[in-house]
């Protein structure tokens, strides 16, 4: 067993503190991971809050997790000591159902009395709650862990565990490539991944938003044009323009508007998930071969290839990297909007 320090929050209307957690050593299959670097992912805030159900506290948040295999278990054979490797929001599955076994364990079923594991805010396979990345040291089964290309600094690499991979998912299910047109609606933690990759996907590329304050961002990313939604006449020459729409906004949407942008066969999908329910006209799927999509972060695979491909395109994410102190006022500037676009924690403030 080892100890680590850790910084856990202990209800939703409660404050982050300094703590010490224990983390098991690892099984013959596992590995015990050295964090560097957790992203801060705005699930985290909802998940911390309570605002997607009731939580475990006291609770460590954090599935954007970069770090060093340091232990490895005795039948390891996918990692080494000295290995840069990630974690995302998931640390097992059941590996039997029909999704796990189809390559898809972001949607693991369940079976034979296993489920997936969340990396925080679940219950792992020893029966005790699992702690997330904002901690110094995790243990978690080493098909689970990725490979983080050497190219990708370490910071910059963690918000691709989830930002990237929830992105580039429903980027390549859809077509996004050259001749097409993709827009993606706010320009945030996973908006900006969105509009890097789609542009090195080759697809024209127009940032979305309530402003214009990300528009010069939003092009240095990759973007060709920026709109503001508000902007009457500039939404009205934008209608049957767009093949893909990403939306990663977390507070609704008016689908209404933003289907009435895609071309015939076009499709809106969205990555964010608003609290409230959303409503939209049937017809203006049907009269086009519209569709309206979610895409729910991506498999192991889908992750690998996001960091080998941002390693290949020279794409990273935007980071401010902070530490354990700043948490509290990290997540205000996340539901303001302010952050440029991930906030990421250095680890090794925690033991200072």
């Amino acid at each position: 067993m080892t100890d680590v320090t850790a910084y856990s929050i202990d209800g939703p209307e409660g404050r982050f503190g300094k703590t010490t957690i224990t983390r098991r050593e690892p099984g013959p299959t596992e590995i015990y991971i050295e964090i560097q670097y957790a992203g801060i992912c705005h699930s985290d805030i909802h998940t911390a809050r309570s605002e997607w159900g009731p939580a475990r506290y006291p609770l460590v948040p954090g599935h954007e997790i970069a770090g060093v295999v340091a232990r490895v278990g005795s039948d390891v054979a996918r990692h080494k000591v000295g290995d840069r490797v990630g974690i995302g929001v998931a640390v097992d599955s059941c590996r039997e159902c029909e999704e796990c076994l189809a390559g898809y364990d972001n949607f693991c079923l369940g079976s034979g009395g296993k489920a997936k594991v969340m990396t925080y805010n679940s219950i792992g396979r020893d029966g005790l709650p699992t702690a997330g990345g904002y901690s110094t040291g995790i243990t978690v089964e080493e098909d689970f862990a990725v490979r983080i290309p050497d190219a990708i600094p370490m910071e910059k690499a963690a918000p691709l565990l989830c930002a990237g991979v929830t992105t580039y998912s429903p980027l390549k299910r859809w077509g996004a490539g050259p001749g097409k047109r993709v827009g993606v609606v706010g320009v945030g933690g996973l908006g900006h991944m969105a509009v890097q990759i789609a542009a090195k996907m080759g697809a024209e590329v127009i940032g979305l938003g309530r402003t214009l304050a990300k528009a010069d961002d939003a092009l240095a990313l990759g973007a060709t044009d920026y709109v503001a939604t508000t902007d009457d006449d500039a939404m009205a020459g934008l209608e049957g323009r767009f093949d893909i729409i990403i939306s990663s906004v977390s507070d609704g949407l008016d689908l209404d508007l933003m289907v009435h942008l895609l071309k015939t066969r076009g499709v809106l999908v969205e990555v964010g998930l608003p609290t409230q329910p959303a409503t939209f006209r049937i017809g203006a799927l049907v009269g086009r071969n519209k569709v309206i999509a979610g895409s729910n972060v991506g498999s192991l695979s889908e992750m690998q290839e996001t960091l080998d491909f941002c390693a290949e395109h020279g794409i990273a994410s935007w980071v401010e990297v902070i530490g354990g102190d700043g948490i509290d006022q990290a997540y205000e500037d996340v539901i303001a909007s302010k952050a440029r676009y991930r906030y990421v924690l250095d680890v090794a403030t925690f033991d200072a």
